[in-house]
């Protein structure tokens, strides 16, 4: 996989899946991002999954005629914990593990994305034109449920990215309960400070 560039809102079907076993720590990370996005509207056309550990499930629904997939996991490259990596994953030329184990409790979006081939000709459907993967680096992928601190940090700025590229309103705030009539909340409608020690997104060109 390589850095990814900047690119308008897709112009046809979008996918966004969440991917990882969150009974693994920071593993988890894909999921609760696409838990969170699910809270906020977005355009028509996107559709948002919890594909989990479904690798194989999610594989033959990527060839279900999407434009573009972004895959939301935690992606190990030696970064700073927290740290989100936008990487593009559509060029089937890249390296990939040819004999792909179809194990489905257990596969990366590498081993997801090698099946595709496979996979779109034994049942003719079409590869999505775009495939993207939203990673952030994980710090403890240990056994147990809940990410650690700096992964937790940077679902939110994970989910701000993710509106962005599917072209989303970035005014529209998530949906939440309307809460009671309280005078002294217009009092207390300021700006928020910026949260200290956020993690920037990483757009190197460095070789996943």
């Amino acid at each position: 996989m390589t850095a990814a560039a900047p690119f308008a809102a897709p112009p046809g079907r979008t996918l966004i899946a969440g991917v990882g076993n969150i009974f693994l720590g920071d593993d988890g990370f894909g999921v609760e991002a696409v838990r969170r996005l699910g809270e906020h509207p977005l355009p028509e056309g996107v559709e948002v999954v919890d594909a989990g550990v479904r690798g194989i499930h999610l594989a033959y629904q990527m060839l279900d005629g999407y434009h573009t997939v972004l895959l939301v996991d935690a992606t190990a490259r030696g970064t700073e914990p927290g740290t989100l990596h936008l990487l593009d994953a559509t060029d089937p030329a890249v390296t990939r593990p040819r004999d792909t184990a179809l194990d489905g409790h257990h596969m990366t979006p590498d081993a997801v994305l090698a099946l595709l081939d496979t996979l779109s000709a034994g049942t003719g459907g079409r590869r999505p034109r775009r495939v993207m993967v939203l990673g952030c680096e994980p710090a403890d992928l240990a056994e147990g449920i809940g990410l650690s601190r700096p992964v937790e940090a940077a679902v939110d700025e994970a989910v701000r990215m993710i509106r962005q590229l599917v072209g989303a309103d970035p005014d529209v705030p998530a949906a939440t309960e309307e809460p009671a009539e309280d005078p002294a909340a217009e009092a207390a409608d300021e700006p928020a400070p910026a949260v200290a020690g956020s993690h920037p997104t990483e757009r190197n060109t460095t070789p996943c």
